[in-house]
């Protein structure tokens, strides 16, 4: 009888080790489940490009039925597991709750924005972690533009011209400098905005932009972006937020409509209802070979697991990044495949060659393999990468095409929030409830949809 493989997740790890094991393993000695909320893998490195209008939204994902030929993708939610008895918990489409039993289990169930309780965080905060946040931040920054151009008062058209990013990280970096570099590409059509100007601010607790990166390339950054008139706060923390001004430490008040916050990830929440040793970060406790502790049959891997660094010796876990959770995937498909009696099971050896940085058209800053770069060469570096990284042949000829077709007519101005977000038959286009039907027969009454606004009957 065939054993029974399930990944739990469908990012980077678990898009992967689902991809690995169909590689490396025979049809008949495995069955391989992928349970996900969405069909697609999102491609993070790719989301500022798509929240600037750079590139298409559905050309920075990756249909997982197209790419995973032998793995059966079961659509839902894991929302616990019992590792004694070797299943796992899933809610489904339909919302009915569901036991899926393995034999081996692949957790790669990533992170969440990681969020601190500062007043006015949450309810006024924009995320910056996910496809509908990005595109909600790109139609978020139109309507901005739209409404600042309408306005009388300087003063008032200034707040919602003030832009502030907080987390100088990977995402609040290049989302800032993509979204910046977008906005002065639009702003021409809006005159009065154009008159006044835009105002970018990043804020940063710890004392440099982009620790992950060696210092002259983050002060590379750092003048790149200053350069722009972006404003850089290093050293300085979120106390407040509220739906017209945010407070920074030190008691300075920056009136604006935008807060992006992107300070941090943590492990998803279900990681907790597992049943498996965590450690004081909340993720999950893995050896080098990415197997968790005391759980033969039960492995771990990307942002909700704590796997040694081999560049740190093992004293400290790898990095949340999309090449460590790739590299990570594979070898827990390699190592599922030896423990099922495929191969000899093996530590995760990787260690980081290359670091880029993205900042908009023509710019970013890049080390590989010791060298560094900075500018066109670096910004042509990174494109290469992700065109070579990206899954799949027709991905890349989308990502192509997308990039090219940018630079000779540069990015569309429309805002398109209302995707996805259908009204219901017969709502009143005003926000005044249905319309009468032509017949002169009444309508039904209408029912309140999930955001609570009427909608027509169906």
């Amino acid at each position: 009888m065939a054993w029974h493989v399930v990944i739990a997740g469908g990012g980077f790890g678990g898009f992967y080790a689902a991809r690995t094991l169909e590689r490396v393993l025979p049809p008949q000695a495995a069955r391989i489940t992928l349970v996900n909320d969405v069909n697609f893998m999102l491609y993070t490195p790719l989301l500022p490009g798509a929240a600037a209008g750079t590139l298409e939204p559905r050309h920075v994902v990756v249909p997982l039925r197209e790419e995973l030929k032998r793995t059966h993708l079961r659509l839902g939610t894991v929302i616990g597991a019992n590792p004694d008895q070797k299943t796992i918990d899933v809610r489904t489409l339909k919302g009915s709750e569901e036991h899926l039993s393995y034999d081996h289990l692949v957790v790669a169930l990533g992170s969440v924005s990681r969020t601190l309780p500062i007043p006015g965080l949450a309810e006024h905060g924009i995320g910056f972690k996910s496809l509908p946040e990005a595109i909600e931040l790109r139609n978020h920054v139109l309507r901005t533009l739209e409404v600042a151009e309408t306005l009388e008062d300087p003063q008032e058209r200034k707040m919602w011209l003030t832009y502030v990013f907080v987390g100088a990280g990977y995402a609040g970096l290049e989302g800032l400098a993509e979204l910046q570099d977008f906005a002065a590409d639009v702003i021409d059509l809006y005159p009065r905005c154009r008159t006044q100007g835009m105002r970018w601010i990043l804020v940063e607790a710890r004392d440099q932009v982009m620790p992950e990166i060696p210092r002259p390339l983050a002060d590379f950054a750092t003048r790149e972006l200053r350069g722009r008139g972006i404003a850089i706060r290093t050293s300085t923390t979120l106390d407040a937020v509220t739906a017209d001004d945010v407070t920074l430490s030190g008691g300075e008040i920056i009136p604006t409509k935008t807060l992006v916050w992107t300070a941090g990830v943590k492990p998803h929440p279900v990681i907790a209802r597992l049943g498996l040793p965590l450690d004081d970060t909340g993720r999950i406790k893995v050896d080098a070979t990415l197997r968790v502790e005391g759980h033969d049959d039960v492995w771990a891997l990307g942002d909700a697991a704590a796997v040694p660094d081999p560049a740190k010796k093992g004293k400290q876990s790898t990095p949340p990044t999309a090449q460590h959770a790739l590299r990570q995937g594979k070898t827990a498909g390699r190592n599922v495949a030896a423990a099922i009696g495929n191969g000899k099971i093996k530590p995760f050896k990787f260690k980081t060659k290359g670091v880029f940085v993205d900042m908009g058209q023509g710019q970013a800053v890049a080390t590989t393999l010791g060298i560094r770069w900075r500018g066109v060469p670096a910004w042509w570096l990174a494109r290469s990468y992700h065109l070579a990284a990206l899954p799949g042949t027709k991905r890349k000829w989308r990502l192509l095409i997308d990039w090219n077709i940018q630079l000779i007519f540069g990015r569309d101005a429309s805002e398109l929030g209302g995707l996805g977000r259908a009204p219901g038959l017969g709502a009143d286009p005003t926000g005044g409830g249905t319309i009468s039907s032509t017949n002169g027969a009444q309508p039904a009454e209408a029912q309140p949809d999930a955001t609570g606004e009427p909608v027509g009957p169906s």
